[in-house]
């Protein structure tokens, strides 16, 4: 037991330094602050993009893919760094937006209301993503922006859930992390991954997850983990994170881990659409 232990520590510590290496060598890292003139709004955004990607999507030969990340509550949009390189490594233009500014009001949770009274915060969020997508095609115009991956933790994941609820001909994948408040799209013709906690102060409310027949009617990935929820950033133990990479590496190869998968899922926590949900 012990020794397995020891093998799989081994297996994430390398892993983690093969990431390292793309990161520094072969992912691009810039920070746009933009502003909404509009909305009277600043919004950051870290974008991701491996150079030699980039290089063949302005040579014609290539068209960059594009994910959009959403932060968590209180959480930085520069903290998802573990997830963008998974994307980035894969081809990807990758675009992680910092959703909440100091001047926005604080979270509430209002109880009779839709999503718990937070359906602002979401209209905002998916404000914010429509207004950084018209940004960046004017930098990077040789992206797939009609087929999305949309990707967020807890308030994030509601952003990127409820993003592709508005836009369901935009978007062909959602990954979530702990989302809680914003129910399932329910449409076979969108791919969802989701990492669920396992953290008694972070309840998903009733209705959001898909029943089983659901789940597998739809080919939804529910990933039970016994991760606490803010685990789920940068902030998270490398175990949890190498885990939750080679999980998201599996799904963007449609089952098929490509060789940037850090640890083999095997034996994890992947879960497929047709087990039992947590």
């Amino acid at each position: 037991m012990r020794r397995g232990i020891t093998v799989l520590a081994c297996l994430c510590a390398i892993t983690g330094a093969a990431y390292f290496a793309i990161s520094k060598w072969g992912i691009q890292h810039e920070t746009l602050d933009l502003f909404d003139s509009a909305r009277q709004r600043p919004v950051a955004v870290d974008v991701a993009v491996r150079w030699d990607y980039e290089m063949k999507a302005n040579d014609g030969i290539w068209k960059l893919p594009v994910a959009i990340i959403s932060n968590g509550n209180t959480v930085k949009n520069t903290e998802y760094s573990f997830l963008a390189n998974v994307f980035a490594a894969r081809g990807y233009l990758v675009a992680s937006i910092q959703q909440d500014i100091p001047t926005d009001p604080p979270l509430m949770t209002k109880v009779g209301l839709p999503y718990v009274g937070r359906l602002g915060v979401y209209e905002k969020g998916e404000a914010n993503i429509l207004f950084v997508i018209q940004q960046l095609k004017k930098r990077h115009p040789n992206a797939d922006y009609g087929h999305l991956t949309l990707v967020g933790h807890s308030n994030g994941g509601d952003t990127a859930m409820y993003f592709a609820k508005q836009h369901p001909d935009l978007v062909s994948k959602v990954v979530t992390l702990d989302n809680l408040r914003v129910p399932f799209v329910l449409s076979n013709k969108l791919k969802i991954l989701s990492f669920r906690s396992k953290d008694p102060n972070f309840a998903t409310d009733p209705g959001v997850l898909p029943t089983v027949q659901q789940a597998k009617a739809d080919g939804i990935d529910i990933v039970p983990t016994q991760f606490q929820h803010t685990w789920m950033s940068d902030r998270g133990p490398d175990l949890a994170k190498a885990r939750i990479q080679a999980t998201l590496d599996k799904f963007l190869g449609n089952g098929s881990a490509s060789e940037l998968a850090p640890v083999d899922t095997g034996n994890l926590i992947v879960s497929n659409a047709g087990t039992p949900l947590p």
